[in-house]
């Protein structure tokens, strides 16, 4: 099937959102990988939320190529919301300024989504790269995720795709403009998450989820002062979570959305374990001893009661991980 064929079956076209704050060491490269996509965008929408390092001349330098929108610094989540609002298309991609797509990536969801036309919202697979020193590697393993998938395009639950890693990420995220707005758009303010908070709130109307098992993109997580290193404050994550709890109370999704969070306070527990915010623990013990094991709340309090000797144990991070029955 041919890319146009593919964008007559799509009865849709396919607007790229990249917001970008400070990013002239990376940006091009962003831009880059959009341009050489086997099956083109229709639009590609840079939102510069405020930057004075150079961005500006890289951006302009790709002429009638991008549509170039600057604003006031607000933040990530107005930078995508502006974006969305300027979007001529029915479908939005998204892709982080610091971040790449690989070749194939609008090709082969613009596929899925011709195949299943009663999809909402697509992602997929990526590579994560934490540096130099060390290999790319599969988000979920291309094998394991197509056995998830059961023969399918798409899982019937965001939750339980969620819980089983094979929900991609921004990079991979292709969503009907209608869905967007639909959930509210992006909430500006919050200093992180804000990419989560909104997939969960499609979720709660739109459970099914297309996905490609193979890599997509590549996401960068070693950049310097990302929004990810930045804000990994407790109360953030603390505060996203028990909004939720209530949410999908009210969504009638309570159970899919609690194995969630289940999963994610199991795992910032850990982290904090295995780090220097042991103290941090107690508070998340205390938030959420109501969705987590009574066995899996005495053993982390075992680990709290003497810092110093978890301290010690941090290196034996397998036996830990046994300890506490925590999926990494």
């Amino acid at each position: 099937m041919n890319d146009s064929n593919v964008t007559d079956k799509l009865n849709g076209r396919i607007s790229v959102v990249i917001p970008t704050y400070n990013l002239a060491a990376y940006i091009g490269r962003a831009i880059h990988s959009v341009l050489a996509q086997t099956r083109p965008a229709d639009e590609i929408i840079i939102v510069d939320d405020g930057s004075d390092d150079g961005t500006a001349d890289i951006i302009t330098s790709y002429g009638v190529a991008v549509r170039y929108i600057v604003q006031e610094n607000a933040g990530a989540s107005a930078a995508r919301n502006a974006g969305i609002t300027a979007a001529r298309y029915e479908w939005i991609a998204f892709l982080d300024g610091d971040d790449e797509w690989l070749p194939e990536k609008l090709a082969r969801q613009t596929a899925l989504i011709a195949r299943n036309p009663h999809l909402n919202w697509v992602t997929g697979n990526f590579f994560l790269c934490e540096g130099p020193i060390r290999q790319d590697r599969e988000k979920l393993p291309v094998d394991e995720g197509k056995k998830l998938l059961a023969g399918q395009d798409y899982f019937g639950d965001y939750f339980a795709a969620y819980n089983a890693g094979a929900t991609g990420w921004t990079g991979t995220m292709v969503i009907r403009k209608e869905a967007l707005e639909q959930a509210g758009g992006f909430c500006v303010g919050q200093k992180a998450a804000n990419d989560l908070d909104m997939w969960w709130r499609i979720a709660y109307d739109h459970p099914q989820i297309g996905y490609v098992p193979e890599p997509l993109a590549k996401y960068h997580s070693t950049i310097p002062d990302s929004i990810t290193k930045k804000y990994r404050q407790p109360i953030i994550l603390a505060e996203l979570l028990e909004r939720h709890l209530d949410l999908s109370a009210q969504k009638g999704q309570q159970e899919q959305f609690e194995s969630c969070a289940r999963r994610m306070v199991q795992n910032r527990i850990h982290e904090y374990l295995l780090d220097e915010r042991i103290g941090e623990v107690p508070e998340f013990l205390s938030r959420f001893g109501h969705i987590l094991p009574r066995k899996y709340q005495r053993r982390v309090r075992l680990l709290t009661l003497c810092p110093r000797v978890t301290s010690f144990l941090r290196p034996l991070l397998r036996w830990i991980n046994r300890y506490l029955r925590i999926p990494v």
